[in-house]
Order: structure tokens, then sequence, then C-alpha cells
């Protein structure tokens, strides 16, 4: 039994990280760069002094029981998972923002005529809305030289003819080879035969709605003629499954906000940003330098960065919100997403521009891609371990951390406190522990396959589309990935109990250690039960973009009045605020930037009334721009967590709705 007085004195380590975090943190600005290299290197002299203690004092002498293998192995994976951190934190040590670079080279070409932007828009089997919403968005672009091109993987008579009304190129091929990049390539050799082929390429997937600034912006960057590939961040106008699925959409970032907002802009500062494919602009002639896009793995985005760099060409990141699309809508989506972005690293460190392979590549783009390597390799099998590890404590007397509780508290107390802190401090507060780690639960077991198919038979491994779209108005239980988390569950909660109901005595014995492993385990059933709760996917309406109410003119058959235009949709507008309607009456309403709409009104309720729209085609486009294209930024940018609280108890309480 440990002694609260030794367990106060050890505290004091803890409380000093603390106070530092709270009082001294606030003090400086996150972009400031010397004082982000002395937070992360606090993280990784804390982190450090951690894991050198786990190994001078809490590892058995090595042997062939199960107990040191454990314990061996596990502290194994956890300095891996440290030496991952480490480059991480690096990494995250500069930042870059080149927002002030756009601004000052737009329209870099002078008197000369604009280059020649060809917008590539990938599709394989979105539904009809989602791609003339895309469609329409990429028109509505204030470039001039500017052409659009649907390249349709799936030979879809009504896709040519929406193609040939909306005024855009039509592109298919005879087969599917090589997926989304042999997509891209097949329309890369039309445009090659085009005497005027394009200076300038942008990707973006089907689902992704560039904002009317996007091309001039992104442009922009190119004044530098060693660019080869500009990035821009992902933004989405749907909340994705975590979100959605337990109701904290608006008190909780998407779970990419980090990694764009943040990572990204970090990495750039090192001059290893990458391509993720959708929102990316590319040079013409880079991309022929190094004969179109690659297709020797799925993830072709990541490894068309790295064969731009081996011929010279730099990826730059420009942290502008600049295109919005649709984050996977279903948690199976979710983890396929993953998957495949997981299998291709792999894929591309076993390939030919790896970092243990004779090639062009800079020092620093090897230790990037070791960095990505290490994160798919040890964080999910390192949160998979972190389940298991305390059910062979509880069911065997196995312990993997025999350490009391007191040097857990001055060792990684302050370590964990420091670090957590200083990720809010760069993030302007958007992680939160518990959510971080269902993210990496969801799924965890097929990364850990993905790895080791990605290791083993690298080649022959088919592209998975990640499905949006389509029916979503049911319940729908996920039991695939519920099933495993539920049997974690169960055996953690009964664990807990076991030996006391049972009378079963090991024949070792933890020590002050077993309150590390209960403290551990009560931690992992708030993760599986928050992570199961992930798993029951609730109905969830057509994602429709929120507006800023705006006044607007009614037009009826002898008067007009107005009223506030609060919710709009290409065939819905609802309005509050305006003269008395009936259900059933015909009126006009004048919608800023679309005209005169022909309405009918469908619905009356206490706030307000619904007009179903009757707008012509061009006032459809007008209206989809309207939604989808406008500057700025969009979803949940902070945490709330009183919001997350109240959102989860909520769909604790109504677990299907």
């Amino acid at each position: 039994m440990f002694a609260l007085d030794d367990i106060v004195s050890s505290l004091g380590p803890s409380l000093l990280a603390l106070g530092i975090a709270m009082a001294v943190l606030p003090m400086f600005r996150p972009h400031t760069q010397p004082a982000r290299a002395l937070v992360f290197a606090a993280v990784i002299l804390l982190g450090w002094r951690y894991i050198i203690w786990r190994f001078d004092e809490t590892i058995p002498e090595f042997d062939f029981s199960v107990d040191a293998w454990v314990a061996w192995l596990f502290l194994a994976l956890e300095a891996l998972t440290m030496v991952s951190g480490t480059i991480s934190a690096v990494i995250m040590s500069r930042t870059l923002d080149r927002r002030r670079e756009a601004d000052a080279h737009l329209r870099w070409w002078g008197e000369a005529s604009p280059p020649r932007v060809d917008i590539l828009i990938a599709t394989y089997n979105e539904e009809a809305s989602i791609l003339e919403r895309t469609i329409v968005g990429a028109m509505a672009s204030n470039y001039p030289a500017l052409r659009v091109r649907v390249l349709d993987d799936k030979r879809r008579p009504w896709l040519r003819d929406m193609c040939e009304r909306l005024g855009v190129y039509y592109h298919t091929r005879p087969d599917n080879n090589h997926a989304k990049a042999g997509n891209i390539n097949a329309c890369l050799a039309t445009l090659r035969s085009l005497p005027d082929p394009p200076d300038f390429i942008s990707i973006l997937d089907a689902d992704f709605v560039p904002h009317v600034d996007f091309v001039p912006r992104a442009l922009a960057l190119f004044h530098d003629p060693t660019v080869g590939l500009v990035q821009t961040p992902q933004h989405f106008f749907n909340p994705d499954p975590i979100q959605h699925n337990l109701g904290i959409d608006k008190a909780y970032p998407d779970e990419q906000r980090f990694f764009f907002d943040h990572l990204q802009a970090c990495r750039d500062a090192w001059g290893i940003a990458f391509c993720c494919g959708t929102s990316s602009m590319m040079r013409w002639k880079g991309i022929e330098a190094i004969g179109g896009f690659p297709t020797d793995s799925v993830t072709e985005d990541f490894l068309i960065t790295l064969r731009l760099q081996e011929a010279g060409w730099r990826t730059v990141y420009l942290n502008e919100p600049l295109t919005e699309g649709l984050a996977p809508e279903g948690v199976v989506e979710y983890v396929v997403q993953r998957t495949r972005w997981c299998l291709g690293l792999i894929q591309i460190v076993r390939g030919p521009s790896g970092p243990f392979t004779r090639n062009n590549l800079r020092l620093i783009d090897r230790v990037s891609l070791s960095d990505a390597f290490l994160f798919w390799s040890t964080t999910y099998l390192f949160r998979l371990a972190c389940l298991l590890i305390p059910l062979l404590y509880w069911y065997t007397g196995v312990t993997a951390v025999n350490a009391p509780l007191s040097g857990i508290l001055i060792y990684f107390g302050p370590f964990y406190i420091f670090s957590m802190a200083a990720m809010r401090w760069i993030s302007g507060g958007v992680m939160l522990p518990v959510l971080q780690d269902v993210s990496q639960i969801i799924g965890a077991e097929q990364m850990v396959r993905a790895v080791w198919t990605g290791l083993v038979r690298p080649h022959g491994q088919p592209f998975k589309v990640t499905d949006k779209g389509g029916d979503r108005t049911k319940t729908i239980v996920q039991w695939g990935l519920l099933r495993p988390l539920a049997v974690v569950f169960v055996l953690t909660l009964i664990g807990v109990f076991f030996t006391s109901a049972t009378d079963i005595e090991f024949d070792r014995d933890a020590g002050d250690g077993k309150w590390v492993v209960l403290f551990w385990t009560i931690y992992n059933l708030a993760v599986l039960l928050v992570a199961m709760a992930v798993c029951v996917e609730i109905p969830r309406a057509k994602t429709v973009p929120s507006i800023t109410p705006e006044r607007a003119r009614l037009q009826f058959a002898e008067s007009e009045a107005s009223a506030w235009l609060v919710r709009l949709t290409p065939l819905e507008a609802w309005i509050r605020g305006g003269p008395k309607v009936q259900e059933g009456m015909r009126l006009e309403i004048d919608v800023a930037g679309v005209g005169l709409v022909p309405a009918k009104v469908a619905h009356i309720r206490s706030r307000g009334a619904a007009l179903a729209l009757q707008p012509d085609e061009e006032q459809r486009r007008r209206i989809v721009a309207k939604l989808h294209t406008k500057p700025g930024r969009h979803g949940t940018l902070r945490l709330d967590v009183g919001g997350i609280a109240t959102g989860f108890w909520r769909r604790m309480i109504r677990p299907t709705s």
C-alpha cells in the first residue's frame, strides 16, 4: 500500500509542469520560433527522462519468463513511440505562414497573359448532387484562364450529359488500371496532345468544392520557379463520424484539424510539406519531368511530393481555407480511408523512394519518411497494447509496468502534463486526450494489419475508395468495429474484480504497480466506452452549409415585403421575421447574388416558414456557388469541454437518435 505522504511529495514535479504550462506558456505567441523551440526541447527532455527511468528502475532482468518478455516488449514499443514523438516534437518546433507571401505575389506574371490552369475533378462512384456541387464551384472561380475537366472512372452516361449541360470537359478511359493515379494519367495524356496544354493543373476530389479565390491564391506561390506543388488544407462542411456520432460537432473540431492547421505548416517550415491529393495545384513542367502520377502506391499524393523533390521541385503549403469538402460520413469509411493512407505509406517506405533506398532524396526527406513510418507502425500497435496489457495483469498477474505510483507521478506526470499543454498551446486548444485516443483505437486492428501487409506484400494491393453520400437516415450499428471493443470493455470491467471474486492468488505481486494498472484500467474503460458510442451511427440529414442571416425581398402578386433568410439550399429556403404567409402561397424571393427565384410556401412553423424553391438552371448554379465558394473558414475550430460533456450525455440517454 502506498503512503499518502509519499504521493503528495511526489506531485511536486507534475505541479511544477502544470504551473509553467498555465502561467508561462500563455505569455508567448505560438508562432514565436524561440519559444516553440524551448517548449518542445522541454517536451523531448521530459519524455526521455521518463524512458530512461523506465529502463533504469522499472524493468526486470531479462530472462525467458513471461513477465520479462511482456515487460521488455512493451517498453521497447514505448521507446519506439517516444522516438516517433521526438521527431514530431522537433518538426513542431518551427512553423511557417505563407499567406503574406501569397498576398505579395498575386498576378506575379505581370502584363503577360495569365498562366492556363486546368482543374481535374477525379470521380469514381459519387452521386450527382455531390458532383454538380464540385463542378459548379470550380466554374465559379474568379480566375480567367481556367478549364474544368471531369475525370469519370465509372463511364456514366448521365455524368457525360451533366458535363455537357454545365459546359465542362468530360474524360474517361476504357479501364480502371491504377485507380485514381491511372485516371489522372489518362487525362494527362490527353492534355499532352493539346496545342495549348496547361501551365498548371489542380487536383480536386469529387466532393471538394474550391472557393472563388482558390486558384489565384494557390497560383501566387508559383512565383518561385523552384516550386512544383502547392498544397492547401482540407476543410469540411459536414461533421466526421466522431463528431456526429457523439453529438459534439459544435464543440469539437474535426479529427484532421490539427494536421492541416498546424502540423503541415510545421512541416513546411522544414521543407517537408507533402501533397494530400485534393486541394492541390501542380506545375505542368514538374509533372512532365517525373512522367505523370506515380502508380506504385495507393497514396500517390504523398509519393508525388517525393518524386518531385527527387527531380528538384519543391512542395510548399498555403495554410488558408480555400476548399471545402465531405469528411467520411460513416465510421467504416473513416477506417477505410485511414487504412489506405497507412498501407500507402508503408508501400512508399518499401519502394524506390523510401528512406533507406539509394535515391536523390535529402536527409530531411528521409527523416520525414521515417517519422511517418514510425507513426503508422507504432502508434496503433501501442494503443492496442495499452488496452491489452492491463488484462494480462488482472487475469494472469503478468506485470508489464512494475513501477511505484510515486515514480509515475515524478517521471511520467510532468512529461504527460507538459506535452499535452504544449500541443494545446500551439493548436489554440483543439486537443483532448480521450478523444485523441478514440480516433486511434477505432480501426487500430485494421491499421496494424495494413502495416503488416505493406511490409510483407506491398505490391498488388487494391485502391479502396472512400464512399461519400448515400442514405444516412437510419441508425446503423457497425458490429464489425464495435464487437471487439465491447469484448475488451467487458473483460476489462470484469478483470478489476476477477481475483477478489475467484480467490485466485498469483505467485507475483506488482506492489504499488497495481495502482498504476488500476488507473490505467479506468482510463481504458472511458476510452472504450466513447469508442463504442462512435460505432453506433445515428441518422444524419443531408449536410447543408450554414449561411449568415441576410435580408431578402419577398415579392407577391400585388405587394412586396422583406424577411430574414436564415437557411438556403438549391431546393429550399427558410425565412423568419417576414409577413404572414399561408401554405401553398406562391411568391418570389430575391436572394442576393442569385436573383428573383420562384417559390411556394411549403411549411409554416412557429419560428418561420420553409419555401420550396423553383430556380432555373442558372439560378441553381448561383445558389450552389453562394453556399460553397465564399472565402472563409468553416466548421468547428475550437474545443468546448462543456459542449462535449453535454453532447456525450445526450448520446448516452438517447443512444440511437
